[in-house]
């Protein structure tokens, strides 16, 4: 396998659970990831191995299919559950990150961004900042205020 079938492969997961973070439709996160590894070949060839311009793509991509659709995306369950589970832990993997993903929507499209971002845990806070056009410490701040915000909302849910 070549180099960037490589890359590709340490990558994809990591691409598509920001872009299902940000979509909650997981068809849709497999189109727009797809998509950012060939406008990144494309593009910038075998050799550039930049990841926070792999994510700046994804996040482009993603921000263009939101224009286009202007309408909130629909979400569905978690999808690639390690095989090896047993169907009673699928059930509680799929009932909590539908839970998660629920919540998610509650959050204004700014916070649930910054949240997807954080959540893979590939960028570092001025990675993000360059990202976003906004400053380190605002990047703190936003996160800290949504992860607050997402706590509140699932416990209103499961308060219900």
């Amino acid at each position: 396998m070549d180099d960037y079938g490589l890359f590709y492969r340490n990558w994809k997961g990591k691409i598509f659970n920001y872009l299902m973070r940000m979509t909650g439709d997981g068809s849709l996160a497999g189109d727009i990831m797809q998509e950012t590894f060939v406008r990144h070949f494309s593009h910038y060839g075998k050799v550039n191995r930049d990841i926070p311009l792999l994510y700046r793509i994804a996040r482009n991509l993603f921000l263009d299919e939101r224009r286009r659709a202007k309408k909130q995306p629909s979400g569905e369950a978690a999808e690639g559950l390690e095989p090896s589970l047993d169907p009673d832990q699928r059930l509680i993997i799929r009932s909590e990150y539908s839970s998660v993903m629920a919540a998610m929507k509650l959050l204004e499209p700014d916070e649930r961004e910054i949240l997807s971002l954080v959540a893979g845990g590939d960028l570092a806070y001025a990675e993000i900042a360059t990202l976003t056009g906004i400053s380190e410490a605002n990047v703190k701040v936003r996160v800290h205020r949504a992860r607050l915000k997402l706590r509140k909302y699932m416990q209103e849910a499961k308060d219900e």
